[in-house]
């Protein structure tokens, strides 16, 4: 299906919560669809963490494409290993700002 949106992933550290709301904003403006990670108002479990992150994953299964908010270069644990699986199987991934050569 040619008319179908691109589908991008937002994956990047909660405390850059403004900017992945940013990045959400202005991909859907461009006509993007966008997935993202979730939110909670409140301290989760470790249980709620783990579930949420295997969510995130299964969101990447679903996405053309990642997009890493990482303002400063700065990339958490978490987001390491989301970027690790989004390449194991082979999703192109883009940064908001340069990457240490490591990641």
């Amino acid at each position: 299906m040619p008319d179908r949106p691109e589908i991008v992933c937002i994956c990047g550290s909660t405390r850059f919560v403004d900017e992945m709301r940013a990045a959400n904003r202005d991909l859907t403006f461009a006509g993007v669809i966008v997935v993202a990670p979730g939110e909670a108002d409140e301290l989760i479990t470790d249980k709620q963490k783990k579930a949420l992150d295997a969510l995130h994953l299964r969101k990447i299964d679903l996405a053309n494409r990642v997009l890493v908010v990482n303002p400063g270069g700065y990339i958490g644990e978490s987001t390491s290993r989301e970027i690790d699986y989004a390449r194991a199987i082979g999703k192109p991934i883009t940064f908001t700002d340069p990457v240490p050569a490591a990641t």
